[in-house]
C-alpha cells in the first residue's frame, strides 16, 4: 500500500485540528468559555477586523524594530566573537549562561529604563531574539574548515572574495537557523511584553478580552499571532531557499578542495 505524501498528511492533519475547534466546544465536551467554536472566532475576526488590523500595525512596527536589534546586532556580535578567538573566549560562556535566563523576569526592569511605551518592548524582545541569532553565527563562523581560508588566500582571493565565496557559504545554514530561531522569540517577546504592559498591540488585546471572559475575540487574537508566525516562518523558509545555491556552493568548493588535496603528490621526505 502506497503511504501518502507527507505534504498530504500535515493537510489532513490540520483539517481534524479545525474541524475538532468547530465540533467540540459545539456537542458540550470542551465549555465554550475555554475554547469557543471556531466559526464564532472567524465571526469575530470578520466583524471587528478594522480592530485588529489596527493594533495588529503597532505590533508589527515594534517586530520590525526588534528584528534589526536582534538580527543585525546578532549577526555582528557572532561574527565578532565566533572569528577573534580572544573574544571568543572571553565573552561566549558569558553569552551562553545569559541565553539561559528567563528574560521574562527581567522585562520590569526594561520598562523602568525606556518606560511603558513602544522603546521597551522594542529593546526587550530585540535582546530575546539576539542570543540565538549570536550564538548561531559564532557557531557557524567555528565551523569553517581554515583549510578553505588558507587556499583561498594562497590563490590570491582578496578579504571580500574570501567572504563571499567561503565564509557565507559554509556559515549560512546554522546563521539562517538562528535567524528562523531568533525571529520567532521577538516576535514571542513582543507579544508578552504587549500582554504585561501595554496599551496596545495584539498581545493587548489578548490581555483585555480575558479580563472580561470574552473568549471568542482572545481566540482572534491568537489566531492573528499564529498567522503572524507562520508569515515569518514561510518567508524564513523562501530565504533560505533563495541562499541554498551558496550552500551548494560552499559544499562543492569544499569537495574541490578535497579531491585537490587527496590528488597531489605527497611531500618529500625531509
Amino acid at each position: 500500500m502506497k503511504r501518502p505524501a507527507p505534504a498530504t498528511v500535515r493537510w489532513l492533519i490540520l483539517a481534524g485540528l479545525l474541524v475538532f475547534w468547530e465540533l467540540f466546544p459545539r456537542t458540550g465536551i470542551i465549555p465554550e468559555l475555554f475554547m469557543p467554536p471556531l466559526s464564532k472566532v472567524l465571526a469575530v475576526l470578520a466583524k471587528d477586523w478594522r480592530e485588529y488590523a489596527s493594533e495588529l500595525a503597532v505590533t508589527l512596527y515594534e517586530v520590525a524594530c526588534a528584528m534589526l536589534i536582534a538580527c543585525g546586532a546578532g549577526i555582528l556580535a557572532g561574527a565578532l566573537v565566533g572569528g577573534v578567538a580572544l573574544l571568543r573566549s572571553l565573552l561566549l560562556p558569558v553569552f551562553s549562561s545569559l541565553y539561559a535566563v528567563p528574560l521574562v523576569i527581567l522585562y520590569p526592569i526594561f520598562t523602568a529604563w525606556f518606560g511603558i511605551g513602544s522603546e521597551s518592548k522594542i529593546i526587550f524582545a530585540g535582546v530575546y531574539g539576539f542570543f540565538p541569532v549570536m550564538l548561531s553565527t559564532a557557531a557557524g563562523i567555528r565551523t569553517i574548515d581554515a583549510q578553505l581560508l588558507l587556499a583561498a588566500r594562497s590563490m590570491g582571493a582578496t578579504l571580500p572574495q574570501q567572504i563571499a565565496r567561503v565564509i557565507i557559504p559554509a556559515s549560512i545554514p546554522t546563521v539562517l537557523t538562528g535567524l528562523r530561531l531568533g525571529g520567532a522569540l521577538t516576535i514571542i517577546g513582543v507579544v508578552v511584553s504587549e500582554m504585561l504592559i501595554s496599551s496596545a498591540g495584539i498581545g493587548y488585546l489578548v490581555t483585555r478580552y480575558r479580563t472580561i471572559l470574552d473568549s471568542a475575540h482572545v481566540f482572534g487574537a491568537i489566531v492573528v499571532i499564529l498567522l503572524l508566525s507562520i508569515l515569518f516562518d514561510t518567508f524564513a523558509r523562501a530565504v533560505e531557499r533563495r541562499t541554498l545555491v551558496w550552500q551548494t556552493a560552499g559544499r562543492r568548493q569544499k569537495a574541490g578542495e578535497v579531491v585537490q588535496i587527496a590528488g597531489s603528490p605527497a611531500p618529500a621526505p625531509v
